[in-house]
């Protein structure tokens, strides 16, 4: 049988991998963003009072980033997910990719 080397991979199979510093406050993940690249931020750095602002996620997105280990796939992560928050999830494989995909297209994670 022949596979078709074009087809995307499935994304219930991929590992999602963190790339940013993160924070967890009470019951929340914040992840710490550089305000600027890392030539800039070298510059810029000691006479900026914060050098990094803080992205803070819900309740769904900060179980979803605790997850994101490189070593546990999506699907995994989708059936605790629904296991730990029930039908709030719901439309749980849709709103789940995008948020990934979010992530993933901001730089925060890596999807492999």
């Amino acid at each position: 049988m022949v596979r078709n080397s074009g087809a995307p991979p499935n994304l219930l199979e991929l590992k999602p991998r963190r790339k940013m510093a993160w924070e967890v406050h009470a019951e929340s993940v914040h992840l710490v963003v550089p305000r600027f690249g890392s030539l800039l931020q070298r510059w810029l750095t000691p006479v900026l009072r914060r050098p990094a602002f803080r992205v803070r996620l819900d309740a769904f997105g900060s179980f979803v980033w605790s997850r994101c280990d490189g070593e546990t796939p999506v699907e995994e992560i989708a059936r605790q997910l629904r296991e730990q928050y029930g039908p709030d999830v719901e439309p749980l494989y849709d709103r789940l990719e995008r948020f990934l995909r979010r992530l993933e297209r901001e730089g925060f994670i890596s999807i492999t």
